[in-house]
């Protein structure tokens, strides 16, 4: 079917009220037309994501309910002559609880009970109370980090981690063979609450959650004796994390803690941050305000469904400094491996996980604690799947996972990143380190001392719309077959594409499988060990490009990047 038959498809359709084909008569271009119907939208990184309005290619009901359907049939057919529940969550962007009661109303339908937060919640919420609740699986409303427009919706599986390749597989191939308009179950709100399949979720699983958070304090008489004396500034940037975080930090002593007011209410307009995402410093602005005015030694702030947490330092000239997910990951990897070695809690085997494209500085830091570092695929269904694959197999003890786009987690009571676990740690952390004299730049810079000067980047080029996704996929094929043996003048030494699951020496030309689910992604590792990696984002129509060197020192790290990100944006250009 054509995007132009799929539209009169919609246009035509009985379930559409007039504000709704309004929307699509009102569409000012073919061009618009075509991006809104070319395409379904397809299962990423865990699920839909994507701007919102009516077609088939945006998030609306009838798309979240074609996906919903499809989830149904999965279950279903999955888990044949048994109770079966889901459990639904869902952050401040507009729509979201309006797409969580439309998930809900179609499951009620197809014979499965849900759990639904009465009020929105952190991502990472959801993970826990799957498993508390013993859910077979677990949805999520949120489009993370992205711009006011998009929104998404994340599945989860029985232990409370994103479904990862063969689940998804499998869930979309019966979202597919579904017609989107006559093959979708529903009842209404009020039937699902009168029928009982549809249950409420109250108080009890945030308390639960909050005291298993508690429980990660590593120092617990340092934050017991001294928690009032760390001065904290918190943004929530209008997002879910609000109350969590605020609970969390209360309850373990830390009684400085100032909120951004102007970013303090959840609004899915996001009125002061067009791109809501804790990665981009300009999201700090207000927060550094407030972090001057009351000397404060840490701020952070977190996304809107709060499973990425960013943070800023102090530098040794007394400027706030906003740190790069790679580097909070860093000092957080060092603190809980010193601080549980120096406490006698380190577990046996222990294990660092983090993705292909997280920095390496953490590997320097596992050995000299005697801990493993393996790397996944990008994306924390991973890390969340093989977090439960050592809780099975008992071969490793899990203590840190993250990844360089701000994500975190310790624990084993969620599966997923965690800023509001994270936001505990951090804090304890900076704490410590106070007590000993020292901001938490400066404990940074103590590590590149002993461990490396590591300096990681990461472009991401904005390709909107059919073309867009043509230009990408052209790009990675021109690497995967016509890049050049050097980079200015340093060699390529490997060249690894999980697309095959082959990595091949290029200096030998012997090639060894790698162990992972195939994904379109390249890594180029140089003779310098400095290395690049080319994927296309799993949620945003991106190209993304990630970078890491290792320098002599702070400003020879800084030139270094620099210049290995000229030349290789040289030839991203003539691809």
């Amino acid at each position: 079917m054509s995007y132009i038959d799929k539209y009169d498809t919609w246009l035509s359709s009985e379930l559409l009220d007039d504000n709704e084909k309004l929307e699509l008569k009102n569409l000012s271009s073919e061009k618009e037309i075509e991006d809104r119907f070319y395409k379904d939208l397809e299962f990423g990184t865990g699920g839909l994501r994507g701007v919102m309005g009516i077609g088939s290619n945006r998030m609306n009901i009838y798309t979240v309910g074609k996906a919903t359907q499809g989830l149904a049939d999965y279950l279903n057919d999955k888990y044949k002559n048994e109770d079966i529940s889901v459990s639904i969550a869902y952050d401040s962007r507009n729509n979201s609880r309006t797409f969580a009661e439309r998930a809900a109303c179609i499951l009620c339908a197809n014979g499965i009970k849900v759990n639904l937060f009465s009020e929105l919640k952190p991502t990472p919420m959801l993970s826990f109370a799957v498993k508390k609740l013993k859910s077979k699986a677990g949805i999520v409303m949120t489009a993370s980090h992205n711009p006011k427009q998009y929104n998404g919706y994340k599945v989860y599986n029985e232990y409370g981690g994103q479904i990862t390749d063969d689940a998804a597989k499998k869930v979309i191939e019966r979202v597919d063979s579904l017609d989107i308009f006559t093959e979708i179950k529903y009842m209404s709100y009020e039937e699902a609450i009168a029928s009982g399949k549809l249950n409420i979720i109250d108080e009890e699983i945030e308390k639960i959650y909050v005291d298993k958070v508690r429980d990660l304090v590593i120092r617990k008489e340092l934050v017991e004796n001294k928690a009032k004396d760390l001065k904290i500034v918190y943004t929530p940037i209008h997002g879910s994390g609000n109350k969590p975080v605020r609970r969390v930090l209360n309850e373990l002593g830390y009684e400085n803690t100032f909120v951004v007011k102007e970013q303090e209410l959840p609004d899915g307009n996001f009125p002061t941050a067009a791109y809501p995402n804790p990665e981009e410093p300009k999201v700090f602005e207000l927060a550094i305000e407030l972090g001057k005015k009351v000397d404060s030694d840490i701020i952070f702030g977190t996304d809107p469904d709060c499973d990425r947490i960013g943070v800023v330092v102090k530098d040794n000239n007394g400027e706030y400094k906003v740190l790069s997910g790679n580097q909070t990951g860093v000092l957080l990897t060092h603190y809980m491996l010193m601080s549980l070695s120096e406490l006698g809690k380190l577990k046996e085997n222990p294990v660092i996980i983090k993705t292909i494209v997280t920095t390496d500085m953490v590997e320097t830091i596992a050995k000299e604690y005697g801990a493993t570092v393996e790397s996944l695929l990008t994306g924390f269904k991973y890390i969340g799947e093989r977090i439960h694959e050592y809780e099975e197999n008992k071969e490793k003890n899990f203590i840190f996972g993250f990844e360089e786009s701000y994500g975190y987690l310790a624990g084993d009571f969620v599966k997923d990143k965690d800023a509001v676990v994270a936001s505990a740690l951090i804090c304890e952390m900076a704490l410590y380190y106070k007590s000993k004299g020292k901001s938490l730049y400066e404990a940074l810079i103590d590590l590149y001392e002993k461990y490396g000067y590591y300096k990681e980047n990461l472009i991401s080029i904005s390709l909107e719309g059919k073309e867009g996704q043509e230009q990408i996929k052209a790009t990675l094929e021109f690497l995967r077959h016509s890049m050049n043996s050097s980079i200015d003048g340093v060699d390529i030494v490997k060249k690894l594409d999980y697309k095959v699951s082959k990595e091949k020496n290029v200096k030998s030309i012997e090639e060894k499988t790698i162990d992972l689910p195939a994904s379109n992604v390249l890594k180029f590792v140089l003779e310098d060990d400095s290395w690049f990696v080319v994927r296309p984002s799993g949620t945003e129509p991106k190209m993304k490009i990630y970078t890491s060197v290792i320098g002599k020192g702070l400003e020879d790290s800084l030139n270094k990047s620099e210049k290995l990100k000229e030349n290789i944006m040289s030839i991203i250009d003539r691809a």
